[in-house]
């Protein structure tokens, strides 16, 4: 059996999810992909099975009753992922602003180097981001400076969505316990493995806006960011965490 498995979650990702599968599926690795959709109006999911008939036994589709946010998905995906025995279990987004040739760093970074956890990092190496505007570049790199400043984590890049996790991370750090949603999930994810004393690393990469559908990004997803920061360094403190 494969590995690697791929978790890209999505909701109304019907103008990605085929070449994203596509071009992840042809990567020199045989990665697999598990899509994790919340029953998306645009019927990403009718998508998506269908190109299963080309890809058996690589793509695969847990489709959700609602939408219920980014963490969940993922929750849900690594449940998934632990049961079915990957080892190596990775985020992505569905829309591009990853680029799928760099599963492989991410991927030689957790097997053949010694990180538990890989982050594909926009600003390990400075600010490496296309087609953001100014204001959300300085708000998420801004927003890393401000995890780091509160938990005492070395991770210049604490939002990401692009990492790699060895299974044993997932296995000990109790993922029934994960809260958050957006960006506070990435973030909490990251200081739960920290928390452990999982070795994290992270790789450059170069993170390009999607050109195609719409964003999910909202004011609330920021606030929790903002607060939710505050709550895990507390939690920790407290040993609670």
């Amino acid at each position: 059996m494969n590995d690697c498995i791929v978790i890209i979650p999505t909701y109304n990702e019907i103008e990605n999810i085929e070449s994203i599968i596509r071009s992840v599926l042809s990567q020199h690795k045989p990665f697999h992909v598990l899509i994790v959709d919340d029953n998306s109006p645009d019927r990403t999911a009718d998508k998506v099975m269908l190109l299963q008939e080309e890809f058996p036994g690589r793509l695969f589709l847990e489709v959700r009753k609602k939408k219920s946010g980014l963490g969940t998905a993922y929750v849900h995906g690594f449940k998934w992922s632990l049961a079915n025995k990957y080892d190596f279990i990775f985020e992505m987004d569905a829309d591009f602003s990853h680029n799928p040739n760099d599963l492989e760093k991410l991927y030689d970074a957790c097997h053949f180097g010694n990180a538990d956890l890989a982050i594909g990092s926009r600003y390990v190496t400075g600010v490496n981001v296309v087609n953001w505007p100014l204001s959300r570049v300085l708000m998420s790199y801004f927003a890393s400076v401000y995890v780091r400043m509160i938990t005492g984590m070395k991770i210049h890049d604490a939002t990401a969505g692009f990492v790699c996790y060895k299974r044993e991370v997932l296995e000990r750090i109790d993922i029934n316990k994960i809260k958050f949603v957006g960006y506070a999930f990435q973030i909490e994810m990251k200081y739960r493995t920290f928390s452990k004393n999982f070795k994290i690393t992270e790789v450059p990469i170069i993170f390009t806006d999607r050109t195609k559908g719409v964003s999910k990004m909202s004011n609330s997803i920021i606030v929790e960011a903002v607060f939710g920061v505050i709550s895990l360094r507390i939690k920790k403190l407290l040993n609670t965490l």
